[in-house]
């Protein structure tokens, strides 16, 4: 059997153009360990400030540590791992004085996206929009459900990050995959553990509406409001009284994935 060659670079006037197919590449087995190890701080396997002990991840994982710390390095630069000497690494923790920085950012990701949506014509952006009612309608059901604190939790930041993949921006829905882990552990770094609010259906029914409307001023204020009351809650400076359901999220039903 003959073996499938990369086709030639076609040519025109006697330069090389693109080649006709790109290659495919396949994630490593360090992009496969980062993988896991983002869902496991987002799930709450490994916790805020818990320490990350090389040899056991490894063992769960089924590689070395090689790999093992290339991986946590670059998790380190995305702000989900620190290293100190002589303390190893350890999951980050995100405090009362640093949420705001944190959904300042969000607020640049996610209010840029919802511009570019409200700014689609109207077949393009129904079609975007249409993708996110979906999240809209999952978290409907688990706020009415209204027991499950980590069901809500995903809900509500699948959404988000949701609206900023509908924007088709690779770039932007990566720095916003980040900061939603972060919007995690800052979550469950709170003194009074994972809590999440359930009065928030209104408000993602009014931020989905004006983005479907093309209102992007007034889908820009309703988000930059939530964030705002979302920073004042987190850190303890919100007066008006609001719904809550609390939970440990304690990664109870999941596993690391063994690596081929």
């Amino acid at each position: 059997m003959n073996t499938p060659t990369a086709p030639e670079p076609s040519r025109r006037d006697g330069l090389v153009a693109r080649p006709l197919v790109k290659v495919v590449r396949r994630p490593s087995t360090v992009d496969l360990i980062a993988v896991e190890l983002r869902a496991a701080i987002y799930g709450g396997t490994l916790r805020p400030g818990s320490s990350v002990r090389e040899a056991e991840i490894a063992a769960q994982l089924g590689v070395s540590r090689g790999p093992l710390r290339e991986s946590a390095q670059r998790l380190v630069q995305e702000g989900l791992l620190v290293t100190r000497p002589g303390a190893g690494l350890r999951v980050a923790t995100i405090d009362r004085d640093e949420v705001e920085d944190l959904y300042q950012a969000r607020l640049a990701i996610e209010g840029h996206a919802v511009r570019v949506l409200s700014g689609l014509d109207e077949a393009q952006r129904d079609e975007r929009v249409g993708t996110v009612r979906d999240l809209l309608a999952a978290l409907e059901s688990a706020v009415e459900a209204g027991t499950d604190a980590r069901r809500i939790g995903d809900a509500d930041l699948d959404l988000h990050y949701g609206l900023v993949e509908a924007t088709g921006n690779h770039r932007l829905t990566a720095y916003a995959s980040t900061l939603i882990v972060q919007t995690r552990i800052a979550a469950l770094s709170h003194r009074e553990g994972y809590v999440v609010r359930t009065d928030i259906l209104d408000v993602h029914r009014s931020l989905l509406r004006q983005v479907a409307d093309g209102d992007a001023e007034g889908a820009c204020r309703t988000l930059g409001e939530h964030f705002r009351q979302t920073v004042d809650r987190l850190r303890g400076d919100l007066a008006e009284p609001f719904s809550t359901v609390a939970g440990r999220p304690d990664g109870s039903g999941y596993t690391f994935n063994p690596l081929a």
